[in-house]
């Protein structure tokens, strides 16, 4: 790495050194070959042509040398920014994501990455380039004069010391930029992926109006931004101006003093040229460095957020696969900011036993199944996996034992095969169709325009909420997971499906532990075990039988069941 960069540093030298062979062989032609002591030298004329065309090449040579160099390291080095910023918003627990809208994360590895990218290799080239090709300039405009030389620093050192104000106003407009951007790509993509409910309550103009404050929040934010670059560059370009003028006035009485030739002023003009150029497109520079420096922070912020859930890795513990037990021992749970919404939970689940967990809205439930599968951990107290804290076990094997099916199945933009092979990538097309008869659901593939190559469209619209659910427990089906996590899965699915996964659930659930949180009475009588949640405690547990006719809230809850069924 320190070798590649030293070569990089010695080729933007070279590119640098080679821009100020022209202004000193214009020098030397003038004054010792048009102006020679015995007439015009045209032989020495032509060699310092034959020269300056000879540092042009050089300097344009090493210049693509320089700029694929830095630009194949620069996106090298940023792709590894974005793959890490990615995957640790993965290593984040949910509770943590959800602080966040979905568009911002997004921009963050993405857009945000960009500006650094754009800068690296753009401004980062420019500022490498320029910064030496100051130092030189300077050198040989003092060799020529240092009287004018003096005079060009003295135009340019107030601006100089100004470009430390300009920095500390640009980067706090580009870092507003840099905000607004994150919430209108989160307005934007709330309003694209609910389109549906968009529609269906007919709200278009008013979430027409929510995405235009935020494009207009964007769009003031980043005029306000490029007019601060734009003064910044003015003032530049002015003093570029003054400094140029003084040169030519002071040069010519110089030169009237035969203090400098004509040959050396020229070139002095040509360098002032040299050393201005950075000057003035360091201001744009300015502006991008700015904006990277925004984009900067927001990926720091990130990647600098702790893992609250973080795996464990190689020094994590592997389990076995096999019938699993789980216990929770004086586990709490409180959101930040919140109340207490699992409290003191102590409850062993022995192996091959399927549990319902029941309660009302809020009571603790989705909360009991995200700590059983590690999408949050717990504030205080222990789950325990076959003896081993969840915290403790690599997540790999975690993942390959616990299996969750939400109450809405996500699909990617892929076909059915593609969806159903997320959980076992080696599956083969037997192995799928197996899995499916299994489940009594080869009759509804088939049926597919395409079967198992039939596309599911983004995040499944292409099928029916039932039959997103449908894939989404094939699934965890053919995962063969040993703890399978049910958010009421055949909730989206009608009847005649629903009575079709009973029976396939059945056969799921055989011979390894299930948890489903329990939205209808059938799921909880047909458990061998019922959890029963109120108010983040757990109040009651065992079979059903036992606990409908115990006068508690189970009793409370299978009555409001009943009654709503009928």
């Amino acid at each position: 790495m320190r070798q590649g960069l030293s070569i990089t540093l010695a080729i933007a030298v070279l590119a640098t050194a080679g821009r100020v062979i022209v202004p000193v062989a214009v020098q030397q032609t003038i004054d010792r070959g048009l102006n020679a002591p015995d007439g015009p030298d045209l032989t020495y004329v032509r060699w310092m042509c034959l020269l300056a065309a000879f540092g042009i090449l050089i300097t344009v040579g090493a210049a693509y040398f320089m700029n694929y160099r830095i630009f194949r390291a620069s996106e090298s080095g940023l792709a590894t920014l974005r793959t890490k910023g990615f995957r640790h918003v993965h290593d984040l627990s949910v509770l943590t994501q959800n602080t966040e809208r979905r568009g911002a994360l997004v921009a963050r590895v993405t857009t945000d990455v960009d500006t650094i990218s754009q800068f690296v290799q753009f401004g980062g080239v420019f500022l490498l380039v320029s910064i030496g090709q100051l130092i030189i300039a300077t050198v040989i405009m003092a060799i020529y004069s240092w009287q004018l030389t003096l005079l060009v620093w003295i135009c340019f050192l107030p601006f100089f010391i100004a470009l430390r104000w300009f920095q500390r106003m640009l980067s706090a407009a580009f870092m507003l930029v840099r905000e607004r951007v994150g919430i209108m790509l989160g307005a934007i993509s709330e309003s694209v992926v609910g389109a549906q409910a968009v529609r269906a309550y007919s709200i278009e103009a008013r979430t027409q109006q929510r995405i235009d404050h935020a494009v207009e929040q964007h769009r003031t934010a980043a005029v306000k931004a490029q007019r601060l670059a734009a003064f910044t560059f003015s003032t530049g370009e002015t003093v570029a101006g003054i400094a140029n003028a003084a040169v030519i006035v002071a040069g010519v009485y110089l030169g009237i003093a035969g203090n400098i030739t004509l040959g050396q002023l020229l070139a002095f003009i040509f360098l002032v040229t040299l050393f201005v150029a950075p000057v003035q497109v360091g201001t744009e520079v300015l502006s991008e460095a700015q904006n990277a420096i925004a984009g900067w922070r927001r990926v720091i912020e990130v990647l600098d957020t702790p893992a609250d859930v973080a795996d464990p890795g190689a020094a994590g513990t592997v389990l076995p696969h096999g019938p699993i037990d789980l216990r929770f021992e004086s586990v709490s749970y409180a959101y930040p900011d919140g109340p207490v919404v699992l409290e003191d939970v102590d409850v062993d689940i022995p192996p091959r036993t399927r549990v319902a967990v029941v309660g009302e809205t809020g009571s603790g439930k989705t909360t009991f199944a995200k700590l059983l599968t590690r999408l949050m951990d717990p504030m205080s107290g222990r789950v325990l996996i076959d003896g081993v804290d969840l915290r403790e076990v690599q997540f790999d094997s975690l993942r390959s034992r616990v299996i969750m099916v939400p109450q809405e199945g996500f699909l990617f933009d892929d076909t059915l095969a593609a969806n159903l092979r997320f959980g076992r990538p080696e599956a083969t097309d037997d192995d799928l169709w197996l899995a499916l008869t299994e489940l009594g659901l080869a009759d509804w593939a088939e049926a597919l325009p395409y079967g198992l190559e039939s596309p599911v469209g983004q995040r499944g619209e292409s099928l029916s909420a039932g039959e997103r659910q449908l894939v989404a427990l094939a699934r965890a089906y053919l995962t063969d997971p040993d703890l399978l996590v049910l958010d009421e899965a055949t909730s989206a699915v009608d009847p005649s499906t629903e009575v079709r996964l009973a029976r396939a659930l059945e056969g799921i659930s055989r011979g390894r532990t299930s948890v489903t949180i329990a939205h209808r009475l059938s799921t909880a009588e047909a458990a061998d075990e019922v959890l029963v949640f109120d108010d983040g405690r757990l109040v009651e547990r065992g079979p059903h039988a036992k606990l409908v006719g115990g006068g508690g809230v189970y009793s409370k809850l299978h009555e409001a069941w009943i009654t709503q069924s009928r």
